[in-house]
């Protein structure tokens, strides 16, 4: 491959100018602070803990630490190189444009299939207040109103992702205040639980624990926003370089203390953990009333504002994309500061998979599914690769740039990259994880030989 396919600058970068710079540094820490607090963490940490018991502690503080090295390596490539791009950008400046186009284009199909499941939960939650109105009513609804705050403005969606945030924290806050009260027996009308819950800390054994660290690892999905969105920011450099370094404390509060706080509150074992969700378990366990439906209110909110981020970041990485050469050119006409081009295009296709779940709910629709399962990886593995390469030239060409380094670098970037494997090969063992790692794989591979045959294509012209 030609040393200048992966040395010079991508053409996005340099023509970024024609995209706005409306988001705020409030929005900026906002969205660090709320992205991490994604629907995942409500809706799925229930099969984690009925699966792995108390030991889910452990799995989310392993799958975190993984994410923490990511958000690093992420976070140390948009610093030195801002970009909408974020890590499909980074892949092409240093493994080639095959490696860009497909890191980017699987992601922009995840984020456009998870705009359509977020969309089908936020409904589900709203029928059940309002029963007998049609689901894809809501979806519709909601897509619309997403959709058009996307297409007026990106502060619109820096706005809507601000009170997000602001309510999910808050949520999330109070919850854990109130558990550690109950916990250490001095909330009114409660007792301590102690230990107690805590005794049978792995109830299923080793296989337990790793359907837990696997539930674990997906529910971290949205942290990447935040380095796309820096590069509508007046000051980028400083959004990514602080949303990085708070990253830390973030995953450890949110995700691993409130795990912690429920399984001391609740039996693993409840039924109410996976028919009611764990919040609720925990909350009515320590006298909450109206629990469920508060906790629903949260949850409602966390599905808009993920689709609403999922919504944003979709049309970002494909005009990105389109801007380096690497997709149909209609997808790059910006407008007012917004590639509203890109905004309804990545709407469309995420009502589309809302559509397919009514229409083809058991062949098209699970495919679709399982072919989106493991991109997260896909896209991890990419970043750890790309920030092997690139750090080396930053340290040799502008190493000014270096606003955020690794940590323990290079040794720590390989430590992830094994992460990454194992989690690969565990997912390969299980029977419920291996038809989506086998799914995603063949779409990785597809989209890396359209990608290497359009950089051929384009090196002969």
């Amino acid at each position: 491959m030609p040393n200048s396919t992966t040395t010079q600058t991508p053409p996005q970068q340099r023509a970024g100018a024609s995209l706005s710079h409306g988001l705020k540094q409030r929005h900026l820490s906002m969205i660090a602070l709320g992205g991490v607090i994604g629907a995942g963490l409500f809706v799925g940490s229930g099969a984690g803990i009925a699966a792995a018991g108390p030991s889910i502690v452990i799995a989310y503080a392993v799958s975190g630490l993984l994410v923490m090295l990511v958000m690093r390596m992420l976070g140390e490539m948009s610093a030195a190189y801002p970009s909408s791009g974020s890590f499909s950008a980074h892949a092409e400046r240093a493994i080639g444009p095959w490696a860009g186009f497909a890191a980017g284009w699987s992601f922009w199909v995840l984020l456009c299939t998870a705009v359509g499941l977020e969309g089908i939960g936020a409904a589900h939650i709203v029928q059940g207040w309002l029963p007998g109105t049609p689901q894809w009513a809501w979806v519709a609804l909601f897509m619309v109103i997403f959709c058009g705050a996307n297409l007026a403005a990106v502060k619109n969606f820096g706005e809507f992702e601000f009170w997000f945030a602001a309510l999910k924290v808050g949520a999330i806050s109070l919850f854990l205040v109130l558990g550690v009260l109950a916990i250490a027996g001095v909330l009114p009308g409660t007792r301590s639980p102690g230990a107690s819950n805590l005794t049978d800390f792995l109830p299923h054994g080793s296989e337990g624990l790793v359907i837990g660290l696997l539930a674990s690892v997906f529910a971290y999905g949205g942290l990447e926003t935040v380095t796309i969105a820096a590069a509508e920011s007046p000051d980028p450099v400083k959004g990514v370089a602080s949303a990085v370094r708070t990253a830390m404390w973030r995953i450890a509060l949110f995700y691993i203390g409130s795990m912690a706080v429920i399984v001391t509150l609740v039996p693993w074992d409840a039924k109410a953990v996976v028919t009611d969700g764990p919040y609720v378990a925990a909350l009515q366990r320590i006298g909450i009333p109206g629990a469920d439906q508060l906790m629903n209110v949260v949850i409602l909110v966390a599905l808009l504002s993920a689709m609403n981020a999922n919504i944003y970041g979709s049309s970002r990485i494909a005009y990105s994309l389109v801007e380096r050469g690497q997709g149909p050119k209609v997808l790059a006409k910006v407008s007012g500061g917004v590639p509203r081009a890109a905004v309804l295009t990545s709407s469309v296709f995420g009502f589309v998979c809302v559509l397919l779940s009514y229409w083809r709910p058991n062949d098209v629709f699970p495919w679709l599914l399982n072919m989106i399962g493991a991109v997260i990886l896909v896209v991890w593995i990419f970043i750890a690769v790309s920030q092997l390469l690139l750090r080396r030239r930053v340290e040799r060409e502008a190493p000014q740039k270096l606003v955020v380094r690794m940590w323990a670098f290079p040794f720590l970037t390989w430590v992830a990259l094994a992460g990454m494997a194992a989690i690969f090969a565990l997912m390969a063992r299980e029977p419920g994880t291996r038809v989506q790692l086998y799914s995603t794989g063949g779409m990785t591979l597809f989209l890396a030989a359209v990608g290497y045959a359009w950089q051929r294509a384009r090196a002969r012209r």
